[in-house]
């Protein structure tokens, strides 16, 4: 995989990548001519696929007619109608929508809602953020601080604030065997008031969780009744609920949101990469009302260049209108029961697979060396050997690892375009076979 000369710093400075230059459906091809399927819309973001004409049309459009206004100055119609629709999704009426670029931009504005919303209440000490362990909520400094993905932390982690973090939602792992998921389910989400009181909470203004812990973890869904114990753990003690849906939202699970599966509201909801569906940088910070409400009453102080982009809009809106006129949310439901049951009947026996979960068009594998003790690899590189075994067989996953003691436990995320065939299914199935045959050691 050669990347052409030039004055790029890349995301891997010493990374070598193959050179994208087009795509269409669920396929990217470089300039090589190899075709990729792909089988994570990069990072949970190509919603829609490649090329959508409709989403294309509506960005030429807006730019013919206005493709951008300083929000200082001037709101625009997309930003407008996009809220709107975004609002009557909404659980309860009356909720606020801020327009931002991406998702660390996203949480990070809903941690500056929280603390400015304390502040309007008059309860300024109001300031922890409590998070879990495992999370990932972004690069920005507030968004990092909050998230509990060791690897992303240690780079920067002189600046961070080192706020309280409990353990996340994650039976495969951490269920004891003579435990009900019930069980498991109040235990895991009762650390969080016993966090709150140790922190006193006066002094706590918010939890941020993901409903499914995306990348960082490999797709794991909260256990039933988890996040409504949450909730009423935070109204219990005042406290917000940020739900972090960048991943999550948009339709990737089947439902708009990721949290209407477990019917609860949420007091603030960010939404990023399939708002627009890449084809627009794009994110979003849902505001229930009350908090909406205050803050139209005494201000915010926040704000970027970008936010409310006029043509990024139009990109959101049209995505959202293609999901509704195409019925993705029942076919992501469809597609999503397909692409479990097919990886479970390929991976479910495989020695090194320990477990497949997730939801929707939202699938995560993890892999182990032993299924009896689940335990981790001793190469520390193997999620990349992953990556690069997989595009060697023209398929694009998202894999990823975490640390258990002191072993290497590498996941592999898949969140395809809600325009996924059975035919793309039964593709990434033989790519992926062929992928951990490569990767991984030989039995």
């Amino acid at each position: 995989m050669a990347s052409l000369p030039g004055a790029v710093l890349y995301r891997d400075p010493a990374g070598s990548y193959p050179v994208a230059t087009r795509a269409g459906g669920m396929y990217i091809e470089d300039a090589k001519g190899r075709r990729y399927l792909d089988m994570s819309g990069g990072a949970a973001v190509s919603c829609l696929g490649h090329g959508n004409r409709r989403v294309i049309e509506a960005i030429v459009r807006q730019l013919d007619a206005l493709p951008f206004a300083h929000t200082a100055f001037f709101t625009n119609p997309p930003q407008e109608a996009l809220a709107e629709q975004l609002a009557d999704r909404f659980a309860e009426p009356g909720a606020r929508v801020y327009f931002l670029s991406g998702g660390s931009e996203a949480n990070e504005t809903a941690l500056k809602m929280a603390w400015q919303y304390w502040a309007a209440r008059g309860e300024p000490a109001r300031k922890i953020v409590i998070s879990r362990e495992h999370s990932y909520h972004g690069n920005t400094f507030g968004a990092l601080s909050v998230s509990g993905n060791a690897l992303r932390r240690r780079a920067s982690r002189a600046p961070l604030l080192d706020w309280p973090r409990i353990e996340p939602c994650y039976a495969y792992r951490d269920r004891r065997p003579d435990e009900s998921a019930a069980a498991y389910a109040m235990r895991a989400a009762n650390a969080l008031e016993s966090a709150i009181l140790e922190c006193g909470a006066g002094n706590v203004a918010a939890f941020i969780c993901e409903p499914i812990v995306g990348s960082s973890l490999g797709v794991v869904p909260a256990e039933p009744g988890y996040l409504a114990r949450i909730r009423a753990i935070c109204d219990r003690y005042d406290v917000l609920l940020i739900m972090d849906e960048i991943m999550a939202g948009c339709g990737r699970t089947g439902t708009y949101f990721a949290h209407e599966h477990d019917s609860i509201v949420p007091d603030l909801v960010t939404l990023a990469k399939g708002i627009a569906g890449g084809y627009q940088p794009l994110a979003a910070v849902i505001a229930r009302a009350p908090v909406a409400e205050c803050l139209s009453a005494s201000g915010f102080a926040h704000g970027h260049t970008y936010i409310g982009h006029a043509t990024a809009c139009a990109a959101g809106l049209a995505v959202l209108d293609v999901i509704e006129d195409d019925g993705l949310l029942e076919q992501t439901r469809k597609r999503g029961a397909e692409l479990f049951r097919e990886v479970t009947a390929a991976f479910g026996s495989h020695p090194n697979v320990g477990d497949i979960r997730g939801r929707g068009l939202f699938l995560g594998i993890e892999l182990v060396s032993d299924r009896t003790t689940r335990a981790g690899f001793a190469d520390k590189t193997l999620a990349e050997r992953l990556r690069r075994a997989a595009l060697d067989h023209g398929l694009v996953c998202y894999p990823g690892s975490i640390a258990v003691n002191g072993a290497t436990v590498p996941h592999i995320m898949l969140a395809p375009p809600m325009i996924v065939e059975r035919t793309h299914i039964d593709e990434c199935v033989e790519k992926l076979a062929a992928t951990l045959e490569a990767s991984l050691p030989a039995h």
